[in-house]
């Protein structure tokens, strides 16, 4: 009677488990607006309980939704495309914040036509679906729009739109980030001696208490005007286009590394980075003129003349503002010029607050100092950027661990009293600030240290490379969580989840499978699916998991959503769910295999194949086996039934 209840409970999992998911329907349209503009419509209605992704969708999160029009020549794009009003909720599953559509979804595009000839405008829309248990492969719907040409060819010059559209969060938090770089700055012996001179000259100078106050306003604006137009410079010379390049090209990024390393040597007080001191000579000269063009050229002596503390740190601001296309830098020199004015007029507004500022010392050169170790992991980051994107495995996921480890150490020592620089004055006593800052960080350097043996440093996981661009890929002991596992690499195999080597080719896999005599483990996956992970780190971490995949079976691992172009000889077109398929990836390729073999289109999904390419067992999810011990009984039935 258990068997029976057992075998129903299974053929239950595998109808529910086993369907052809299609929770989208795109339409298209267009609508003229003018005699050479129009707008192109794409409409999709969503099933409920699945979620259509934004555009702007950060990294490490589902795959975001992408137009891209493939005519080229009769037509110029407006701007980009627009895109509703998204819901923007925390996914736990993510674990961030997502943009997403539900029920219904509208983009468009507006384009100004330039041929007298009709033509008709192709292209396609790339996008993922993710539902409360699971995500779908990435699926491209294609569209057609039949164009009518322009009488005469007439052309209507519409201005171009070169900043990019920056989502609100992201700028908020660039403001943020240079409103704290501008208050670390006030904290460096180049302005921090500064601030009770400059406001005590002010009130003793003016005639009145309010215009004390006054004039030392317009001081504080004019040190926002020089930064920002600084901000305003950097953009217009790079432009919009070059700036958002920077954070994936390898050039830039090695010039950002020798940048950063050349700022930490000055904040550690190899030399100072000075301005021609003609330049400090002119502006104080202009002081002189008085009234308010002498305010504001003392309020240019002050960038100046601090400019060997404020530089590397307004450096450094500006490369990570970069990313941030053309407002990135103009942004970031507001949020940091704000914080450097502020304290200028608040002190003026409240002389008396000067009395509660401490006085100038050496601690003011531990502040420099600190930020020069930061200066130097930071660089580590960018020439990370570059190896990776080179795959020169020079700077691969344990020397980087190692390096930080190092910087954040060394740090951690200095703050403690242990080391000393040439400009440090001797310690008498570790002040409690100075001590919580040297256990953050040797909290931090301890909390690293771990990461050598394949840990995976979840709260700093941003910057070092990820797990599988080691140099040892299992770890320093060959350990990573969960048990040793026996490494023995074939042709055709690649290393995968939790160290186990897998074959990303089914005929190959199969193949060798057979080779070998053992069973095969197929597992439909996707780089961007979120239960897939879940799958991998909490069963396969298990040791008797994760000996059975690595040694009594052939692991075949196929990403649904690899955008590989597959060879032009391999390109296809199928029928799924009653609608046309193009098989242009390899990941439409094992999307289609999947969907056509076994009747389903969500992942993971695990089926355990013998060598004549039949089912062992009912096929494995992670919604009914997503445990240890339901996993583990799946594949020991596997493996019984393929040894009869």
């Amino acid at each position: 009677m258990k068997k029976i209840i057992s075998l129903l409970f299974v053929l239950i999992s595998v109808v529910s488990s086993a369907q052809i998911f299609a929770p989208v329907d795109w339409e298209f349209s267009q609508k003229q607006i003018s005699d050479t503009e129009i707008e192109l419509q794409f409409k999709a209605t969503i099933d409920d309980g699945w979620h259509l992704y934004s555009q702007h969708i950060a990294d490490d999160g589902p795959v975001p939704t992408e137009f891209t029009f493939i005519t080229e020549g009769g037509y110029e794009l407006i701007d980009n495309v627009i895109e509703g009003e998204p819901i923007e909720e925390f996914d736990p599953n993510f674990d961030m914040v997502l943009k997403y559509f539900g029920h219904e979804a509208i983009f468009t595009q507006k384009i100004k036509i330039t041929s007298a000839e009709d033509f008709t405008l192709a292209g396609d829309v790339y996008f993922m679906v993710c539902d409360e248990a699971q995500c779908l492969p990435p699926e491209v719907a294609e569209f057609a729009f039949e164009i009518k040409g322009v009488d005469g060819g007439t052309i209507i010059d519409v201005a171009e739109n070169n900043t990019e559209k920056q989502e609100s969060k992201s700028m908020w938090a660039l403001f943020f980030i240079a409103f704290i770089s501008g208050f670390a700055a006030l904290l460096t012996p180049c302005v921090f001696p500064m601030i009770p001179m400059t406001v005590s000259f002010f009130t003793k100078q003016s005639k009145t208490k309010a215009k004390g106050i006054a004039n030392a306003i317009i001081y504080g604006l004019s040190i926002i005007v020089i930064y920002v137009a600084l901000g305003v410079g950097v953009s217009s010379v790079f432009g919009a286009d070059a700036l958002n390049n920077m954070a994936t090209n390898v050039y830039f990024n090695i010039g950002f590394f020798l940048l950063l390393i050349i700022f930490a040597a000055s904040f550690l007080g190899a030399f100072e980075i000075q301005l021609p001191s003609s330049w400090t000579n002119k502006s104080v000269e202009a002081e002189g003129k008085g009234g308010l063009i002498g305010i504001f050229f003392m309020a240019f002596t002050l960038a100046l003349v601090s400019f060997s503390c404020t530089g590397p740190i307004v450096g450094t601001l500006l490369v990570e503002a970069a990313t941030g296309g053309y407002m990135g830098p103009i942004i970031g020199m507001l949020g940091f010029s704000l914080a450097i004015a502020l304290p200028f007029a608040l002190f003026a507004a409240f002389p008396g607050w000067l009395n509660s500022l401490p006085q100038s010392g050496g601690w003011l050169n531990s502040v420099k100092v600190t930020l020069g170790f930061l200066e130097i992991a930071l660089a580590f980051k960018f020439l990370s950027n570059a190896d990776l994107v080179m795959q020169t495995h020079w700077l691969e996921r344990e020397l980087f661990i190692a390096i930080w480890i190092m910087i954040f150490g060394l740090l951690t020592m200095y703050l403690l009293g242990f080391l000393k620089f040439s400009h440090d004055s001797d310690l008498k006593y570790i002040s409690v600030g100075r001590l919580s800052a040297a256990i953050l960080t040797g909290t931090l350097t301890l909390y690293m240290i771990p990461g050598l043996w394949g840990a995976p440093l979840k709260i700093i996981n941003a910057f070092p490379p990820p797990m599988q661009y080691s140099e040892s890929p299992f770890g320093v002991g060959n350990s990573q969580g969960g048990g040793a596992i026996a490494v023995h690499e074939e042709e055709g195999q690649h290393l995968g989840p939790q160290g186990i080597m897998v074959f990303h080719d089914y005929e190959e896999g199969m193949a060798y499978a057979k080779e070998v005599k053992k069973a095969a483990v197929v597992d439909f996956t996707g780089w961007a699916c979120v239960n897939c992970r879940k799958m991998e780190e909490q069963v396969w971490s298990d040791a008797n998991v994760k000996s059975m995949l690595s040694n009594d079976v052939v692991l075949i691992s196929l990403h649904v959503d690899e955008r590989e172009e597959l060879p032009e000889s391999e390109k296809y077109e199928t029928t799924l769910a009653g609608k046309t398929k193009k098989v242009k990836t390899t990941g439409d390729k094992w999307m289609v295999l999947q969907a056509n073999t076994y009747g389903t289109n969500s992942q993971p999904y695990y089926v355990f194949l013998n060598h004549d390419e039949k089912q062992m067992v009912e096929p494995a999810n992670y919604q009914d086996y997503g445990s240890v011990e339901l996993f583990t009984d799946w594949l020991n039935r596997g493996l019984k039934e393929f040894k009869k």
